[in-house]
């Protein structure tokens, strides 16, 4: 039959599986009919020495019966042609995904990225690229990540620069693993990020390395203990006393808090492992009391009002410790603190790494040390003794 109006109007529906009607004019050209009542034109031709079937669309809701014979024409005599319209198709689509789509699919491939990354990456998508979100990601060329670099340096600071192509450059990378052509070939072949390390363009921004010197410690305790807030000083003395990281002690969790066995737990922390410390006998009773002031109020050691239910970074509690102290610190620079006291305690490096949750890259003699809570008990006491004495809370030792 030859597929018009009329003969497609007047075939009947089957009862459970598709039916297969073709044209007698056009070889390969067809009808798929479906119990439902949807009509779908096809056409089947060998293609690279394979038979396949090409759908063209939808009769009635995308192509009329004319519209359907043409474009059956159009795709014959393109096979003819050497061409293969499905793999053409796709490397049409695949040469339109833009940088907003790279992210898109990025984002739900890396279901494992902290809330505080999450933040960063959406941070550099909407302030350094949201002028190329829909810009097609082959469109992105070398000398436009070079000016973007540079003025990113100039507006935003060299750190963002810096930061901000380190996010493109980790979604040029899975875009060349996430998307190929019907031959296996990847979309991206050539990360344009690298111009920066071939020109030696990434701008050199020193690691902050401020600490709390042993000398300020004494009036950033009588600052810290002066708050008014008991939580927000506690999460202070917790963060000097552990190494703990901001969110890590934020976060932390009555469930994870064994003050029987004194000790507390960090779940799913920056490097994915489980981390417990042991607690010296000043945070065991740091933890004691404050259980005594919540009695259950709270799931967390540190709850605050807010919508995740504890404390964020407290910056003014923080300005009132630095106006009574003369005392200039961020959080992070007390984890820094811990670090440089144990350092200074001759505290053995693989028990440090193990206090600090670092995982030992490339250390093949620390991958066959396992060190248990309480082998570490006496270093954390150490090092808190000494802490405590600096910070003239405890007498020195003479």
């Amino acid at each position: 039959m030859k597929l018009t109006k009329s003969t497609i109007d007047k075939l009947s529906l089957p009862d459970t599986t598709a039916t297969f009607y073709r044209d007698d004019e056009i070889r390969g050209f067809g009808v798929k009919v479906f119990p439902s009542g949807v009509k779908t034109f096809f056409i089947e031709k060998r293609v690279a020495g394979k038979v396949k079937r090409i759908t063209i669309g939808r009769y009635g809701e995308e192509f009329t019966a004319v519209q359907a014979r043409r474009e059956a024409h159009k795709l014959a005599n393109s096979i003819a042609a050497g061409h293969d319209p499905v793999a053409d198709k796709k490397e049409a689509l695949l040469k339109a995904v833009t940088l907003g789509d790279v992210f898109h699919d990025y984002l739900k491939a890396r279901k494992e990225l902290k809330p505080k990354t999450l933040k960063d990456y959406e941070g550099v998508m909407k302030l350094s690229f949201v002028d190329w979100r829909s810009k097609p990601i082959l469109g992105i060329t070398k000398d436009m990540i070079g000016k973007r670099h540079a003025k990113l340096g100039e507006q935003n600071g060299e750190a963002w620069a810096n930061l901000s192509m380190r996010v493109l450059r980790a979604l040029f990378n899975f875009a060349e693993g996430q998307y190929e052509d019907t031959q296996g070939h990847s979309l991206v072949t050539e990360n344009p990020v690298q111009r920066l390390s071939q020109t030696r363009a990434w701008y050199r921004v020193e690691r902050r390395q401020t600490v709390i010197k042993p000398h300020e410690l004494p009036a950033w305790f009588a600052g810290v203990m002066a708050l008014s807030n008991p939580t927000l000083r506690d999460y202070l003395l917790l963060i000097l006393l552990t190494g703990l990281r901001r969110n890590e002690a934020a976060t932390l969790a009555w469930s994870n808090v064994d003050l029987i066995g004194k000790t507390c737990t960090i779940r799913d922390p920056k490097n994915h492992c489980d981390h417990t410390l042991p607690l010296s006998d000043y945070l065991l009773d740091l933890f004691t009391r404050r259980k005594g002031y919540l009695l259950g109020q709270s799931e967390y050691v540190f709850p605050s009002s807010g919508a995740g239910g504890y404390i964020v970074e407290p910056r003014a509690q923080m300005a009132k410790v630095i106006k009574a102290s003369g005392v200039q610190f961020t959080v992070h620079d007390l984890r820094r603190t811990f670090i440089t006291v144990a350092e200074s305690l001759d505290i053995p490096a693989y028990v440090l790494k193990r206090l600090l949750n670092h995982k030992d890259a490339g250390d093949v003699t620390a991958g066959y040390i396992v060190l248990d809570i309480e082998r570490l008990r006496e270093p954390m006491q150490k090092i808190t003794d000494h802490i405590l004495r600096l910070g003239g809370v405890r007498p020195s030792a003479n």
